[in-house]
């Protein structure tokens, strides 16, 4: 680029990239000032605030504000940009970890979906014997009514999650202390668990999982789900197995998600012991 001693705005605007609008504002707070404007209203720049644009790009590329850069690059000194740049660090760090935490969210709900539709799919409900790998959850006793629509999508547990300044992830796990006693409808106590994006106060956690444990999709309406539990009672008395009497049920995809009943998918699992020789 040939230098000279002044460039019009347009010129400014061809050479560095900007809109006309934006120089305009710029002057107007005060970043960019034209080095004179004749009586005409044309601006005239100088080859200084001719390169004070670049020096604009790259504090806007880390995230200032243009009220912010004006007092940077007004004042200059060390003291000032070291307490910006400190400043916008910490601001990045808290937009870095929400993105994350968005990104967490979404990113457990499309493998969620992608789990339920396999499991659609492939018609995917035989028993089957694998291992669970150990998690932490934030829990919540409560008591159960067999109300799943109310128990899945949890207000009270909504609350105590906002209460204690966390979010939640992931699917919804509710574990019955006895398998038997729920296939009965006499379950009268059960605990939510899920999983954080925040760490959670080790007295607030629950452990899920870190053993081999019985497990079984369910495809349909939470009111038949009975009927998988037989499945799991039956394929255990044939392989000489004793389960729980702990069950969890793990909602893959449900309220949260869709409407269509016939197409929820659950996952039971339970605690096995050793076939009997």
């Amino acid at each position: 680029m040939k230098s000279k001693s002044s460039y019009s705005i347009g010129e400014v605007s061809k050479i560095c990239g900007l809109s006309k609008k934006a120089l305009r504002h710029y002057d107007k707070i005060g970043i960019i000032k034209p080095d004179r404007s004749c009586g005409n209203n044309y601006r005239y720049y100088s080859r200084a605030s001719l390169l004070a644009v670049p020096v604009i790009k790259y504090y806007k590329q880390m995230g200032f504000k243009l009220s912010e850069m004006k007092d940077v690059i007004e004042r200059g000194d060390y003291r000032t940009l070291r307490e910006s740049f400190k400043s916008k660090l910490k601001e990045l760090r808290e937009v870095e970890e929400a993105v994350f935490r968005n990104y967490t969210s979404v990113k457990d709900w499309y493998d969620l979906v992608l789990e339920a539709e396999s499991v659609l799919l492939y018609k995917v409900q035989n028993v089957s014997v694998k291992f669970v790998e150990d998690g932490s959850y934030c829990f919540y006793d409560q008591e159960f009514e067999y109300d799943y629509r109310a128990s899945i999508i949890n207000i009270e547990f909504t609350n105590y999650i906002e209460s204690i300044d966390n979010e939640i992830t992931g699917p919804v796990i509710i574990r019955f202390p006895d398998y038997e006693e729920k296939m009965k409808g006499n379950c009268q106590h059960a605990t939510v668990l899920q999983k954080t994006l925040k760490k959670c106060d080790p007295e607030k956690e629950a452990h899920f999982g870190g053993r081999m444990m019985v497990s079984a999709y369910h495809i349909g309406d939470h009111e038949n789900i009975n009927q998988t539990y037989e499945r799991i009672a039956q394929w255990a008395k044939e392989h000489n197995h004793t389960l729980g009497p702990e069950v969890y049920e793990r909602y893959v995809v449900d309220y949260w998600s869709i409407q269509e009943r016939e197409k929820f998918v659950t996952e039971i699992l339970m605690n096995i012991s050793e076939p009997k020789k």
